[in-house]
């Protein structure tokens, strides 16, 4: 008879916050039950209270590897687009999250890991160190990247230039990037609102892009992140305002 053995995470005799605030994290079926749902009262909020909207889901279908890219004027931003994906990816996907802005309180700490698994991202210093986790993850097919390029949110609602760093990731990497344009966002609940408003959000899911024929250098990688902006801001336009 096969002696069943458990690996008890190596992390466990650490403090619940430092093993929250490290990445990666090691699995915890407390965190994702609790995540879990969590996510199930999300989803049933946007649909009643934002009356949630999605436009081109079938672009998010795919078993591979993918990014997903879009414009960011709300704290709703990640919320909305991780209620596109199924709940059997939830913990598979990485929103990637300002190190500086939610991994220093407790609770935004508690947020960002446990409610939303996201990747702690250095917007100042360590970037290298930042896009070479991201980079890692997207080695695993099942993984699922979620980047906002404008590296904060708007305070304007407008859709700002890109940063190169989005091109860097995946220039010369054979996997499926996503262009998406949350609208309505931006009016629901904007920067330096303390809670939202009842407006509709609409998610628009673009066509599915590949930079893997496209060289690493500087020029290509600033293409690809101009490109990529134009994609986001296109789908908004072609879909209405903010």
């Amino acid at each position: 008879m096969k002696t069943w053995h458990y690996d008890s995470a190596c992390d466990i005799d650490q403090p619940f916050v430092d093993r929250l605030r490290r990445f990666p994290r090691e699995p915890d079926m407390l965190v994702y039950g609790v995540r879990a749902l969590i996510a199930l009262i999300i989803r049933g909020w946007l649909r009643v209270y934002h009356r949630f909207e999605i436009i081109g889901h079938e672009n998010l279908r795919a078993n591979r590897s993918l990014v997903i890219v879009a414009n960011h004027s709300s704290h709703l931003d990640t919320l909305c687009l991780l209620a596109a994906l199924p709940l059997r990816k939830l913990h598979r996907a990485f929103p990637a999250a300002a190190e500086d802005y939610f991994f220093r309180s407790v609770p935004r700490t508690f947020v960002a890991a446990v409610v939303t698994n996201a990747l702690p991202f250095a917007r100042r210093v360590r970037v290298r160190r930042s896009l070479s986790i991201c980079s890692e993850l997207l080695n695993d097919p099942e993984n699922i990247l979620i980047i906002f390029p404008e590296g904060t949110r708007s305070e304007t609602g407008e859709t700002r230039e890109f940063k190169s760093g989005i091109g860097a990731l995946v220039a010369g990497r054979d996997v499926i990037v996503l262009p998406c344009y949350l609208r309505g966002a931006f009016r629901a609940w904007p920067k330096g609102r303390r809670l939202p408003r009842p407006k509709k959000v609409r998610l628009i899911v673009g066509a599915p892009r590949n930079y893997s024929s496209r060289n690493a250098n500087k020029i290509d990688i600033c293409t690809i992140a101009a490109e990529l902006h134009r994609a986001v801001k296109e789908l908004g336009e072609s879909n209405g305002s903010h």
